[in-house]
């Protein structure tokens, strides 16, 4: 018998099973390559001191950081990507290079810079998962560190101010979306009718993006004038969470 596989993840909201997108990335790989995943949402019980989740516990190791969680996946026989080609994988690295690249920094302003965001939207919303005092602190913390990821890839000069560095962002955050849209076409997914890697990396991106409620929502509205992307969250939402919302 297969030792349990047990995910650490932050918890859903709007109609989403996880809020997170690297929770998001990880939940939906499992799906689509049948890990059975024992998932503990992160609540009032929670004793970790940082935010660093999604964790993959099994009898004998702790894995987190979402590519290293799907890694350790294939090797226990869990793969959604065993059909593709030797291009499809090559494309499949080029296109979560270029996510990470250019649209996470987007992402992570959008919920842990933005002020309006943070304060009215995604700081409450992770205070109240976890415990005194830990919510006092943990989200400011999240916060820092979101910044310094978006620093590190796009405050380069001449980015050196903050004002640079956002228009930046959005600007690459709004072409990879484009190209996104554009790759997927009319298919149900980016390679074909099955799901894959890439598929749940950006599913795990965009559909915080498209259905968290926010004040200030530049990156989100564009991204809902390409339909096909929304489309694209919505059929996984329904497919494989049976979640079939109508207020994204």
């Amino acid at each position: 018998m297969a030792a349990p596989l047990e995910l650490s993840c932050w918890g859903g909201g709007w109609g989403l099973p996880s809020v997170h997108s690297d929770s998001l990335v990880v939940l939906a790989y499992a799906k689509f390559s049948g890990a059975p995943l024992k998932v503990n949402v992160i609540d009032n019980t929670w004793r970790g001191s940082r935010g660093d989740v999604p964790i993959l516990t099994t009898e004998d190791s702790t894995v987190s950081q979402p590519a290293k969680i799907l890694n350790f996946l294939r090797k226990q026989k869990y793969n959604a990507d065993y059909y593709l080609s030797a291009k499809q994988g090559a494309d499949t690295l080029a296109y979560i290079a270029l996510l990470e690249e250019k649209l996470l920094p987007a992402v992570l302003h959008t919920f842990w810079v933005e002020s309006d965001n943070y304060f009215t939207v995604t700081k409450p919303w992770f205070a109240s998962q976890i415990p005194f005092p830990l919510n006092l602190i943990l989200p400011g913390r999240m916060s820092k560190g979101a910044l310094n990821r978006i620093l590190l890839t796009k405050g380069a000069p001449p980015l050196y101010h903050l004002q640079e560095v956002e228009a930046q962002i959005y600007r690459d955050a709004k072409e990879c979306l484009n190209l996104l849209s554009k790759r997927l076409g009319t298919s149900q997914f980016f390679f074909g009718d099955t799901p894959s890697t890439l598929d749940a990396y950006v599913f795990g991106f965009l559909a915080p993006l498209y259905k968290v409620h926010f004040p200030k929502v530049q990156l989100q509205e564009h991204l809902k004038q390409l339909s096909n992307l929304c489309h694209f969250c919505d059929d996984i939402l329904s497919s494989y969470f049976r979640l079939n919302l109508t207020d994204g």
